[in-house]
């Protein structure tokens, strides 16, 4: 296998890394600036973020991920992933590097693991994908509290909440419900759609907005359109 045939095996493990927070990939992002492997197996990649003061722990939970996604590949026998240009860089990179986890790389400062930070953050990406599913359907509330998952149209959309729900444990068969408390998973009832769906389009319209400042920082900080990078 060559080089270059691994180093795009490598991206396409970052692809699947997301901002914890945007639920965005980092290479879509821009968020790779480089990413490389030598002969010996010993693959390299640096990551970029928009200000320097980003959040340590949104930047931690991204390099960790990386490091994990690319260790992952049978081609690399060791990796190293570099935060650049960010206050807690040295932290975080020896951090990962050691596999200390959160608490270890900032010992005295943090007091918990990253998990319910995590869930969090799919908890909102669940609702965001619910409005934009729920965007597309013109139904009363009582139709839309009983369809199910497999009532509606193929669609990368619908495929990305299914993803999404998996990971919080949550239902996402064909015979599951559209509509579901992210944080238990109960039925929402008919009288409770549309504050729900408010939830939703607030959530959609809050990680989009978000979404687009962090481009434009990174646009401006790095001169960069922050949708990747062409010479990766």
């Amino acid at each position: 296998m060559t080089a270059a045939t691994v180093g795009s095996r490598i991206l396409a493990a970052l692809a699947r890394v997301r901002d914890p927070e945007l639920d965005e990939p980092i290479t879509t992002l821009g968020f790779v600036a480089s990413a490389s492997i030598g002969a010996d197996g010993t693959a390299e990649v640096h990551l970029r973020l928009p200000t320097y003061f980003c959040a340590p722990n949104f930047a931690y939970l991204m390099v960790a991920d990386a490091y994990d996604a690319v260790s992952a590949l049978d081609e690399v026998r060791r990796t190293t992933v570099i935060l650049d240009d960010h206050f807690a860089s040295g932290a975080i990179n020896d951090g990962v590097a050691a596999r200390s986890g959160f608490v270890g790389s900032f010992e005295g400062e943090a007091v918990d693991e990253l998990d319910s930070l995590r869930a969090d953050f799919l908890r909102k990406a669940v609702l965001a994908g619910t409005d934009t599913v729920c965007r597309r359907l013109r139904l009363s509330p009582a139709h839309l509290a009983a369809v199910v998952l497999g009532d509606l149209p193929p669609s990368e959309a619908l495929d990305r909440l299914r993803r999404r729900r998996r990971e919080l444990g949550l239902p996402a068969g064909d015979d599951d419900l559209l509509l579901i408390d992210p944080l238990t998973g109960a039925p929402i009832g008919a009288d409770s759609v549309p504050l729900h769906l408010r939830k939703a389009r607030l959530t959609r319209t809050s990680l989009d907005a978000n979404t687009g400042i962090c481009r434009g920082m990174l646009r401006h900080r790095y001169s960069t359109d922050g949708e990747g990078e062409e010479a990766l």
